[in-house]
């Protein structure tokens, strides 16, 4: 079987995601364009020889529409002659790009492969592709005759189902602000970052941040219709425990060992598994779990053999009930801080996550690290990678 290899993988800064934020005055395919030129350009590689730009996005509306992976490539000066292709997997598109350009170079469909993504939540708002009011109820009442709920409610459920309190999850969000602080500090993100535009570091970070400030917040995501339906939650999801709206754009290079040989490249990692699965829609966020248990066993390993685990914190209880579900070593998970402080720019964190999960593991020394990432409407993508060199 052939192997398909990671042989770059870049990120723009996160910028947040209103008005003023530092990527909100620049064209999402621009955003996008930026990281895929740099990209060919530090591997010295003629986009000419790529097969597909494979690209996520969530908002596929307004500036985002119309195929933004192809408005993006002919912006960023590939040939004409080059396809791309724009998917949705919610806010795992980008990682559901990198296994759809990776699965096609096993294949042998691709010799090389860009999987990408970007979301500018400053400009393409979030839910302005929306289906109207009552989509949840029409076509699904005879399925979900209660009406699924929105991610900030499915987030206070499991907080509440798997008990933990406001502080658990004001503790975890200062974690990840210092963790990511920590790594900026000593250069670990640098290998990563495109600057775009003036931005040429993380808005998002806040080194400040303690449990005791983020007690301060109110909840978020009060609502009196759901206090019946769910008496067990005790509304404590914030802004400061949940990802900010955020603006970025990441991608990665991807081809056979083969084609990386021809070229003179160095690989960097490779695609060891892969799984994507589907879960209950009103929880909607736990998908993680089943999807990593999906991948551990595909590939043969076990949670302890992982190295480093990148679980997107869309809120802070999805990584503490992945965490707690899975046994998984505490100290491995989201090392470098998340997406809490570095921010989820939606259809671009599956290879903003897989850009840093591949830096640390090349400078720390492991072997396998594994990503997953809760997607709306029950769903959850899962990737095991091994470094190499």
């Amino acid at each position: 079987m052939r192997s398909a290899v990671i042989v770059d993988v870049v990120r723009t800064p996160s910028g947040k995601g209103k008005a003023g934020g530092g990527l909100s005055e620049v064209h999402p395919a621009t955003l996008l364009a930026g990281v895929l030129a740099e990209l060919v350009a530090r591997n010295d590689l003629d986009p000419a020889v790529v097969d597909d730009v494979v690209g996520g996005c969530v908002t596929q509306s307004g500036e985002q529409a119309f195929n933004i992976s192809r408005t993006a490539a002919l912006a960023a000066g590939f040939p004409e002659s080059i396809p791309a292709t724009t998917v949705d997997r919610q806010c795992g598109s980008s990682q559901q790009a990198a296994h759809f350009a990776a699965q096609g170079v096993i294949a042998g469909a691709y010799d090389i492969a860009i999987a990408c993504g970007v979301e500018s939540m400053s400009r393409a708002p979030m839910f302005s592709n929306g289906q109207g009011k009552d989509a949840n109820r029409g076509p699904l009442a005879h399925r979900y005759p209660d009406g699924l709920i929105q991610q900030g409610i499915a987030a206070e459920v499991i907080a509440a189902r798997w008990k933990f309190d406001r502080t658990a999850l004001d503790e975890f969000a200062a974690r990840s602000h210092r963790l990511a602080a920590e790594t900026a500090a000593q250069g670990g993100f640098d290998n990563e970052l495109v600057a775009a535009g003036t931005l040429t570091a993380d808005e998002t970070i806040r080194p400040a941040t303690t449990g005791e400030s983020l007690a301060k917040l109110r909840p978020a995501f009060v609502d009196d219709q759901y206090t019946a339906r769910f008496p067990e939650i005790e509304w404590s999801i914030t802004p400061g425990n949940s990802s900010p709206l955020t603006d970025g754009a990441s991608a990665a290079l991807i081809m056979s060992e083969e084609a990386a040989s021809k070229l003179g490249l160095r690989p960097r990692a490779r695609f060891h598994s892969f799984s994507v699965v589907g879960d209950d829609p009103l929880l909607m966020l736990t998908a993680v779990i089943p999807a990593t248990r999906k991948v551990l066993d595909r590939a043969g390993l076990s949670i302890e053999d992982i190295d480093a685990y990148e679980v997107n914190e869309a809120f802070a209880p999805v990584p503490l009930v992945w965490q707690q579900e899975v046994n998984a070593d505490p100290e491995k998970l989201n090392p470098r801080g998340g997406a809490i402080a570095l921010g989820h720019p939606l259809g671009a964190s599956g290879t903003r996550i897989l850009a840093t999960l591949v830096n640390h593991l090349e400078q720390t020394g492991g072997r396998y690290g594994l990503q997953t990432m809760c997607e709306a409407g029950g769903l959850a993508n899962a990737t095991i990678i091994e470094r190499l060199g």
